[in-house]
């Protein structure tokens, strides 16, 4: 897992999971607006807001996104596959 700063070129999609340096936690990305340099977002229960530079987007090599899926798909209950 990598994280890479959110430059002008990039931007953090609502429903996307990004790093919060200062609170040093994965947040849910609500809303993001470049104009007032905000992103808001949901962590423990909770909805508030930081500067764009607070913020970075979480990158996944290959493996980790091919082990991510592994784990979540759904199998067949019928014959395991």
């Amino acid at each position: 897992m990598e994280f890479l700063d959110i430059t002008e070129n990039m931007k953090a999609s609502p429903g996307e999971y990004i790093f919060h340096k200062p609170s040093k936690q994965v947040v849910l990305c609500g809303s993001f607006n470049r104009e007032s340099n905000q992103i808001k977002v949901l962590a423990q229960g909770s909805v508030f807001s930081d500067k764009i530079e607070n913020f970075k987007k979480i990158k996944l090599n290959r493996n980790e996104v091919k082990e991510r899926k592994r784990k979540t798909a759904s199998r067949c209950k019928g014959c395991n596959k």
